[in-house]
């Protein structure tokens, strides 16, 4: 389904003297106003194929009915996002969750709606049906040759699906690793996981990149062979100036210095993008901010001033995708928090007093910088994300117009209240 202009518009005209008052009154104190308004409006975050179905645990799943039965129906979901949000402009497929079957009828469907196609994400974690090997003991790494040719071989199809939907960046998480002491040696699983994204990266267009991403353990729990930033680093620096790592924020043990990780790639151009959510105690998929946004906003914090020291575009230099699916929520609702939860800490990361922070920096004067931050931080932006919002087609309040106008309801109604995401 689509929802009509008028109605998002018809929405805006009964609250917008409510708006308008919340926007004056944090505006006055903003400055560069046009500026980070435009920046907002630019900036915009993949929506995964997979997240649009209700996610689950290995006790269970449960859905909610009205769930996206085709690609092209979670194109069209995706399309109810953006039309809301304006900030959802792409969407990220899985191989082979969401095989195109049709490239040229796939993507003039999603540019009916506004959206483009982003990285292509492999899929060399599960057996699928009718696979000749499994990866039951991994897939790049794995100790038989024929096995890792295959995984070799699917990630090179996934990259001619990606050509034929003009993305422009492979998406590679493996859970190659062991459980148990002994059972694999760890050099050599490294080394052998090296050959095979070599070959996968000899087989890349010339514009395009391969995102390395990494992970310290689950589904496998003594070793991960990518199992953190420095071995990705370090595989994207053997392969060359196309690969790059991929930071999951939920892929890091518990109070990891993310900001940190993220500085260091910046400045070294390893950093490829993000794959946004939020967690406890693990990899959890959590709304993105949750349950931490205050290192949500640190990390921004690190983004804005290292970008800017390297004249990156905040919108389009790294790739910004949310990774984040669970059982009790409304998909379309979660999504919908989760990339408003990412343009807030992005927005107070840009009213930071980047001078007056650096100074304090020079001065050694602690109390100063961590003010500077938490002034920026504990201002309410979101009117200005409203605004920018409202300037951009999109509605005031995501939403609550959509559950204004029942689309979940209007979903069921169409697909039936027992429908099942594919892929999932």
């Amino acid at each position: 389904m689509q929802l009509e202009k008028y109605k998002i518009d018809e929405a805006n005209h009964q609250q917008l003297n409510s708006h308008q008052r919340k926007f004056d009154f944090v505006a006055a104190d903003v400055k560069n106003l046009d500026t980070i308004l435009q920046k907002l409006i630019d900036f915009n975050i993949a929506i995964p194929s997979w997240a649009l179905g209700t996610g689950g645990t290995r006790f269970g799943r449960f859905s909610g009915g009205g769930e996206p039965r085709s690609l092209e129906e979670k194109i069209e979901d995706v399309g109810l996002i953006h039309a809301l949000n304006r900030s959802s402009n792409s969407i990220s497929l899985h191989i082979p969750w969401d095989i195109p079957s049709n490239a040229l009828a796939v993507k003039a469907h999603a540019a009916q709606l506004g959206l483009h196609f982003d990285a292509v994400n492999s899929n060399t974690f599960q057996d699928q049906p009718n696979q000749e090997l499994s990866y039951k003991f991994g897939s790049l790494h794995h100790v038989d040759k024929a096995v890792r040719k295959q995984a070799i071989a699917h990630n090179i199809e996934v990259i001619k699906y990606g050509v034929e939907l003009d993305s422009k960046a492979l998406s590679v998480w493996l859970s190659d690793g062991s459980n148990f002491p002994g059972q694999l040696n760890m050099r050599g699983a490294f080394e052998r996981t090296l050959e095979s994204l070599q070959e996968i990266y000899d087989a890349l267009p010339d514009d395009w990149k391969i995102w390395v991403e990494y992970k310290p353990y689950e589904p496998n729990f003594y070793s991960t062979t990518i199992g953190d930033w420095g071995q990705s680093y370090l595989l994207s620096s053997k392969l060359g100036q196309k690969a790059q790592t991929l930071v999951d924020l939920g892929h890091h043990l518990g109070s990891t210095n993310i900001e940190q990780i993220v500085s260091l790639l910046l400045m070294e151009g390893k950093l490829a993008g993000f794959h946004f959510n939020d967690s406890k105690y693990g990899d959890d998929d959590l709304t993105v901010g949750s349950i931490n946004p205050y290192q949500l906003f640190l990390i921004f914090n690190e983004l804005v001033e290292g970008m800017d020291a390297r004249g990156m575009t905040h919108a389009t230099s790294i790739g910004w995708m949310i990774d984040a699916s669970h059982n009790v929520k409304d998909p379309i609702e979660d999504l919908l928090q989760s990339v408003e939860a990412i343009k807030i800490a992005y927005a107070q990361a840009l009213l930071v007093d980047t001078p007056a922070l650096v100074q304090a920096q020079q001065d050694n004067d602690v109390v100063l910088a961590q003010e500077i931050l938490q002034q920026a931080y504990r201002t309410d932006v979101r009117p200005l994300l409203a605004e920018a919002r409202l300037r951009a087609g999109g509605a005031l309040n995501p939403l609550t117009v959509y559950r204004q106008q029942s689309i979940r309801q209007q979903l069921v109604n169409e697909r039936g209240a027992k429908a099942v995401s594919t892929g999932l």
